[in-house]
């Protein structure tokens, strides 16, 4: 049954109509409330990015917590998140120590977001601990440009005088966001320069003779990694895992890192285990 459309009809209906736009605008335009959690004062490292939901002190760093807005972060994690890939070159050579190049090379390989390669000082074969012979992907000449350096130890020592080597190293790290060694490794960091007014770590049995050949370093003991910003040094062979996996961490997250220690099984990494020598510079600034 039909009802007379009517006056008194089409006002109710107008009130109705009006009502719901106001309500919805009102809606609309409330303000909303910033959510806001606890954060790491920033210190240029992969716990910046992690969310707390009380104050306190982080436990990586020692940084006191600060209030920031979650979208904010979010917006900055998801932004880490979207950086293209990075090219991690592995210089190996004759006399390399097989774990110093194969466990940074596994940890890269198994966390997304790099491509990781071999050089050499040419593309002929090179044999690793006498009894392993590895084919370099490049040579220095036709090496893609990388992003990561890694200098792993073993019998580095013909290397020291190798003038394209040391000249290869000076101009990678012109560009490279991390060089990093690895065992005695550091000594090519060292011969490159790259050492000097900085604080460093290297293999137990090499610590005094790196530092007398690097006066203007600090050589450190009993330390896994020393993280100066780009250039990262690691103490031996198993440290490399250390030092790769925090190279993850603070280019990709700490969860990433995480996660690839536990794809790998990897049960010592300790994320705070290592010198991250910014941080500590203000850490002892903030105790003045």
């Amino acid at each position: 049954m039909s009802f007379p459309f009517t006056f008194a009809r089409y006002l109710v209906l107008v009130c109705i109509l009006t009502g719901s736009f106001y309500a919805a605008y009102a809606q609309k335009s409330k303000p909303k409330a910033v959510l806001m959690a606890y954060y790491c004062e920033p210190c240029n490292n992969a716990c910046d990015l992690e969310r707390h939901d009380e104050p306190g002190v982080c436990k990586h760093c020692g940084m006191p917590f600060v209030k920031r807005s979650v979208a904010l972060m979010d917006s900055l994690r998801m932004g880490q998140k979207k950086v293209g890939k990075r090219n991690v070159a592995i210089f190996i050579h004759n006399g390399v120590e097989v774990l110093d190049f194969s466990g940074p090379s596994e940890v890269f390989a198994s966390t997304e977001g790099f491509t990781v390669y071999t050089v050499a000082l040419t593309k002929e074969p090179i044999v690793s601990q006498g009894f392993i012979k590895i084919i370099p992907n490049y040579s220095l000449a036709d090496c893609p440009k990388p992003d990561i350096v890694v200098l792993p130890g073993g019998q580095t020592g013909p290397f020291l005088e190798n003038k394209p080597l040391i000249n290869w190293i000076k101009a990678s790290a012109q560009e490279a966001e991390i060089m990093l060694s690895v065992c005695t490794g550091a000594g090519l960091l060292a011969k490159a320069g790259l050492l000097d007014g900085k604080q460093a770590t290297t293999f137990h049995n090499y610590i005094d003779n790196l530092q007398n050949e690097t006066p203007k370093a600090k050589i450190l003991r009993n330390t896994r990694f020393v993280d100066n910003g780009q250039i990262i040094t690691t103490a031996g062979v198993s440290a490399g895992i250390d030092g790769a996996l925090h190279v993850v961490a603070k280019l990709k997250g700490l969860a990433i890192a995480t996660q690839t220690a536990r794809y790998m099984e990897y049960d010592k990494w300790k994320p705070n285990e290592g010198l991250v020598v910014e941080q500590s510079a203000k850490m002892a600034a903030g105790r003045k």
